[in-house]
């Protein structure tokens, strides 16, 4: 029995040395940026910088935000805003961006990059600086302001997101997530004016949600233009207020951009469309929150073993 418990044993710590070492590799592969001791008390360690010192304070240049340890898009500069707190602020961030937590202090919400969990400063609503009502307060050293000449929607590891309304998403979902390149693709709701909208919902008309793809890929595999062409080679983007015998503004033809270079290729793209003799009705808009639908129209024609009846493949460019 004693040597049976030792051989136990002896196997458990073999086991835990294992998995501490699997760990270890993994936190290895992070490629962060190196960062100063001011940036560590800020970004590491959730200290503060002191109002009206940072860089970006008053910076009124177009171009994106990005984490200063992890490279990550967090915010667009349309989205930024004046409010004379000492600190840049920001209505909104770049959808998936930045993830809210508890402050430690029992008031507050404290936000942190998602992709590096970098401390990025606080968020507040209810103050009325903007329409939106919320307002983002990040220290400067937490980001790395890149011009919008510069700027190829980034984002730490290659990983890039689109967002894509073209009808039911399910079609348009399952056609994503067969393309190359492509990591994950997610259906939700964008566009409207209630927060956590149910399918119920959004199918009457009423929130002013649309149907949406979330589409997250590797940009050093594929490019937002074959995204582009993808979406355009499998809808109707001449139909106006649905797409076949879906019918309602739930089902309108979207792209949601979240940098100039993806509005800007979206451009193009239309612009050949129209050259071509087509009448384009798919509309531009920045792309504003997601909502995740119910878990029952993740990756819908998967499960029922089906394909679309209104996205139809047809190659067009």
């Amino acid at each position: 029995m004693q040597t049976m418990k030792t051989n136990l044993f002896i196997l458990i710590t073999i086991m835990l040395s294992i998995s501490q070492t699997a760990c270890n590799q993994q936190i290895k592969k992070m490629k962060y940026n190196s960062l100063t001791p001011e940036e560590q008390a800020v970004i590491l360690h959730k200290a503060t910088e002191r109002p009206f010192t940072g860089e970006y304070v008053d910076n009124k240049a177009q171009g994106t935000y990005v984490c200063k340890q992890c490279g990550a898009a967090l915010y667009r500069s349309e989205d930024k805003f004046e409010s004379h707190c000492g600190w840049p602020s920001f209505d909104d961030e770049i959808p998936g961006a930045v993830k809210r937590i508890p402050d430690a202090d029992g008031q507050r919400t404290e936000i942190v990059c998602a992709n590096c969990g970098g401390h990025l400063g606080h968020i507040f609503e209810g103050e009325r600086f903007t329409t939106k009502n919320i307002r983002h307060c990040v220290n400067s050293i937490s980001m790395k302001f890149i011009p919008a000449d510069e700027n190829t929607a980034i984002s730490g590891d290659h990983h890039e997101t689109a967002y894509f309304a073209s009808g039911c998403f399910w079609g348009t979902q399952y056609h994503f997530m067969k393309a190359k390149g492509v990591i994950s693709t997610t259906v939700g709701y964008m566009g409207g004016h209630t927060k956590n909208p149910t399918y119920k919902e959004v199918c009457t008309g009423e929130t002013g949600h649309v149907e949406t793809t979330e589409v997250v890929f590797d940009n050093s595999k594929t490019t937002y233009e074959d995204m582009i062409k993808l979406y355009f080679e499998t809808h109707d983007f001449t139909q106006v207020g649905g797409q076949g015998p879906d019918i309602g503004d739930q089902y309108r033809s979207v792209i949601f951009y979240t940098s100039t270079s993806q509005k800007q290729i979206a451009e193009k793209y239309i612009g050949i469309l129209s050259d071509k003799g087509y009448k384009v009705a798919t509309v531009l808009h920045p792309a504003p929150e997601f909502w995740k639908a119910e878990d029952y129209h993740q990756e819908y024609y998967d499960k029922k073993q089906g394909t679309p009846y209104c996205h139809i493949y047809r190659k067009i460019f």
